[in-house]
């Protein structure tokens, strides 16, 4: 009961009115004041967890935002259309995509029991449309591929070292990333379709698409599951092995696209292989791999790119690890999603209900408080 106080008491002091009705959920008041797509998605889920129908505001707050091509910006300034107007070519919002997980939020807020709005399916269906047919392939994996490593929300992730020339640097992809920006081709109404200075095949980013696509099918009917099936399927053949792991493919397929991470383990989202749901569920529970008392790591602690609290590069992050729970649920591995249920709670509890924070201590980091870590209510 004091957990779910303390999650409600952030929610509402993070709330934003947007005249002349509805709202979002700020991720910090502080550091994070707009408008975020993935963000946003995961406090529908929280708010429907507390009892409360602002979730629905805030993913129409988002998903209002569309395109004409149905592309859902990663970013909105709905009380400063202006801001960042010169940074992204376009005022209101920001000119790339993130991860879709309003196929999820919608498609569960619907098994709640909660009356959705036709409008919103229709345009959760249309963004999930756009990534599906029309958003480019990496030709020999049939893997989506990313336009800008923002649209991963996992901007930092180890699998785009490669990118990164000279590899990895703070301060170098932090400028590398500004670049690839304006490197991106569109569409003449702006959306992104490809980069080709990042190319980047990501499994974790495919099975998002195909997972919320195969969620919202399930649950309304609002769009034909054929080519999120074949996407599935398409993840999955990345499965290897050796890694344990799901790998990317595209121009760092051979190389940074192979790190062990738990982003990289959203395959798992989609899979049906039973032996290959228990070796991602080992990972996860095993200290010497992903496993935290806190919560699973970012990164497997083998890598050479692990660092326990460097962001993206081995904290816990309460999204992924809301994800991969329910993964583990979906594929019958109860023990092992008990276990990272148990972790996330305690990280999220210890941190401050922080960004982020230490799988091994707890000790928070990034924004503290930041609204997703709600999400440890759905795992108790």
């Amino acid at each position: 009961m004091e957990l779910r106080k303390r999650v409600l008491g952030v929610l509402r002091r993070h709330w934003v009115d947007i005249p002349p009705g509805g709202g979002y959920t700020a991720p910090n008041r502080l550091r994070y004041p707009w408008q975020w797509l993935w963000d946003s998605c995961f406090h529908a889920l929280v708010w429907a967890e507390l009892g409360d129908d602002r979730g629905l505001d805030e993913l129409a707050q988002i998903l209002g935002a569309a395109d004409a091509s149905g592309c859902v910006p990663h970013m909105t300034y709905q009380l400063d259309p202006r801001h960042h107007e010169e940074f992204w070519g376009r005022a209101g919002a920001s000119s790339i995509t993130g991860p879709p997980m309003y196929g999820h939020a919608l498609a569960e807020l619907c098994r709640r029991g909660a009356h959705v709005p036709e409008r919103l399916v229709a345009a959760a269906a249309a963004g999930l449309e756009f990534l599906l047919q029309r958003r480019e392939r990496h030709v020999e994996s049939g893997l989506v591929l990313l336009c800008h490593p923002w649209e991963s929300g996992a901007d930092d992730d180890p699998r785009w070292d490669d990118f990164c020339a000279g590899g990895f640097d703070e301060r170098r992809w932090f400028e590398a990333k500004g670049k690839l920006l304006g490197t991106i081709e569109r569409s003449a109404g702006g959306a992104p379709l490809v980069n080709p200075k990042f190319a980047a095949a990501s499994a974790g980013f495919s099975a998002l698409v195909a997972f919320n696509a195969l969620d919202l099918a399930t649950a309304t009917g609002a769009l034909d599951p054929a080519a999120a099936h074949r996407l599935a399927d398409a993840v999955r053949d990345r499965w290897d092995g050796d890694l344990c792991s799901y790998a990317d493919a595209g121009d760092a397929g051979a190389g940074s696209g192979r790190a062990r991470t738990a982003y990289g383990l959203l395959g798992l989202l989609v899979e049906s292989d039973g032996e290959r749901a228990a070796a991602v569920a080992a990972e996860l529970t095993d200290a010497k791999a992903l496993g935290g008392n806190y919560g699973p790591t970012g990164v497997h602690r083998a890598e050479p790119a692990f660092a326990a609290r460097s962001y993206w590069r081995g904290p816990s992050w309460p999204q992924l690890d809301y994800l991969l729970w329910l993964a583990l649920r979906r594929a019958g591995r109860h023990e092992a999603a008990a276990t990272v249920a148990r972790a996330t709670v305690a990280g999220a509890t210890k941190s401050g209900l922080a960004e982020y924070w230490d799988s091994d201590d707890g000790t928070g980091l990034g924004a503290i408080p930041q609204s997703w870590a709600g999400l440890c209510l759905l795992m108790v």
